[in-house]
């Protein structure tokens, strides 16, 4: 069970992802030279170590890139399920009370209405 559980963490941290085909690019970087030098490159068993894990980290890339696709899919599909305007009205109307207001009259304004703290003017 803890192999899973990290296994899922992986694949949703791209921070961690970023950082493992880093390394692993560096890696692999490294060792051209070193294969060169050692004369590995004639070997069939690092080629074809080279090759399984050419394909192994070519399907893990497509992966990674439809799980972002299908991600983008659904995220498109909530902002078109919930706008972001009513969403900012939704939030509006949470953190906001209404209070009544006095109505008195201004000089030569009947019917204007004034907040009882400010002295802003609202026309009825």
């Amino acid at each position: 069970m803890p192999v899973k559980t990290v296994w899922s963490s992986v694949q949703t941290d791209p921070i961690l992802m970023r950082r493992v085909n880093g390394w692993l690019t560096i890696f692999w970087l490294f060792m051209m030279p070193v294969s060169f030098a050692m004369g590995w490159i004639d070997s069939v068993t690092f080629v074809a170590a080279l090759s399984l894990w050419a394909l192994v980290s070519g399907h893990w890339s497509a992966w990674q890139a439809a799980r972002v696709e299908v991600e983008q899919v659904r995220e498109y599909a909530e902002l078109n399920a919930r706008p972001v305007e009513d969403r900012v009205v939704e939030a509006v109307i949470a953190h906001t009370s209404l209070e009544p207001i006095d109505v008195c009259t201004q000089g030569d304004r009947p019917g204007t209405r004034v907040a009882s703290d400010r002295a802003a003017y609202v026309e009825s």
